[in-house]
């Protein structure tokens, strides 16, 4: 098990991970001396990581259909209680929005589900973490609608001022219906993480290499011109840096030109650029490394997601899926996003249990 190692006495807070992924949240929480009884995903390739990492068990549900009653049985007895969750936003992502219309209530219905849970179960905290713009969005005042009870606060955090190597923006937010006192982010200004300090460590490898040691260590083979774009890519250039003839198609078109970072290097002495679920793929942003002539690997992916270094994903001898995993890595809340918003709750209980 790769836990970190517990910081200060354990807090009399359960908590419920709602949206749990890989349980990166679930990992910090547990570190911050909370009692994680458990984490829920529809998606059940989460449960190894989620498992192997923390002392929680994983429960393959739909929080469409979750019921209270599941959610209180796996509080327990628990004096205070956490609800944790970052509902998928796919609504918001440049990612997905190819092919798709987004004029669907279907996509806010597992926030609605998060907020429905909350009302029923009443805990005496909750933590949402999620895109900017839901604060823009009827979806926002809907949820904050079943918050009645509790005093909240919330912002928008950019993750390379907590100590992230990757340039991401995430919206936070924090309820307790015990008071405000010391409830918030303390987002103190340090220096900029990088993705030197983050992966220059990691041992060489080529395009479809992988570490022995490591099979989250190994990156995606390259075709031929591939090869040739990436050797003639600079850390940080575009590629508008090549030969004509290795342009692609797209690149000649005038659309071409409002995606300078896809084929990109990263560079060393700069944070990443925002992980995502394709952040494998040379051609999928600006996710070559800053001087090997490949991609970044997945285990690079998830360092720069500030997991730990010996954070389990896959069984030994399992097959590494880069697609799977990529969508754990990339869709999963910065490790040390969540440490912060553990830290808040950490302070804020300590406080309420000493009036």
């Amino acid at each position: 098990m790769s836990m970190l190692p517990p910081t200060g006495k354990p807090l009399a807070i359960g908590a419920v991970d709602l949206f749990c992924g890989a349980g990166g949240l679930t990992h910090v929480l547990v570190r911050c001396c909370m009692n994680v009884s458990a984490g829920i995903h529809l998606d059940d390739s989460c449960r190894y990581p989620y498992e192997a990492n923390n002392p929680a068990i994983f429960v393959e549900q739909d929080v469409k259909y979750l019921s209270a009653t599941v959610v209180r049985t796996l509080f327990g007895d628990a004096p205070l209680r956490l609800l944790a969750g970052c509902a998928p936003c796919q609504p918001f992502s440049t990612y997905s929005r190819s092919g798709r219309k987004h004029n669907s209530d279907n996509d806010w219905e597992l926030v609605a589900s998060f907020g429905r849970i909350v009302r029923e179960v009443q805990p005496d905290f909750v933590t949402m973490e999620n895109v900017p713009q839901i604060e823009h969005h009827p979806v926002f005042e809907d949820f904050l609608g079943n918050l009645s009870d509790y005093h909240a606060t919330w912002t928008s955090v950019e993750c390379t001022s907590i100590g992230v190597p990757q340039t991401r923006r995430r919206f936070v937010l924090l309820a307790s219906r015990l008071g405000l006192e010391e409830l918030h982010l303390k987002l103190e200004n340090k220096a900029t993480n990088t993705v030197r300090k983050a992966i220059s460590r990691l041992p060489a490898l080529a395009a479809g290499e992988a570490d022995i040691r490591d099979p989250l260590h190994v990156a995606c083979r390259l075709s031929d011109l591939n090869l040739k774009r990436i050797r003639a890519s600079k850390p940080g250039g575009t590629w508008r840096d090549w030969k004509p003839s290795l342009r692609a198609a797209c690149h000649r078109k005038a659309t071409g030109e409002t995606y300078p970072s896809v084929y990109g290097r990263m560079e060393w002495d700069q944070p990443a650029p925002t992980i995502t679920t394709q952040c494998f793929g040379y051609g999928n942003g600006r996710f070559g490394h800053p001087e090997q002539d490949r991609a970044i690997t997945l285990r690079e992916a998830a360092m720069l997601q500030t997991f730990p270094r010996n954070y389990l994903f896959v069984k030994e001898g399992e097959k590494v899926k880069f697609s799977g995993l990529g969508r754990l890595i990339g869709n999963a809340v910065p490790v040390r996003l969540g440490e912060v918003i553990a830290e808040a709750f950490r302070r804020h209980a300590e406080h309420a249990l000493q009036k």
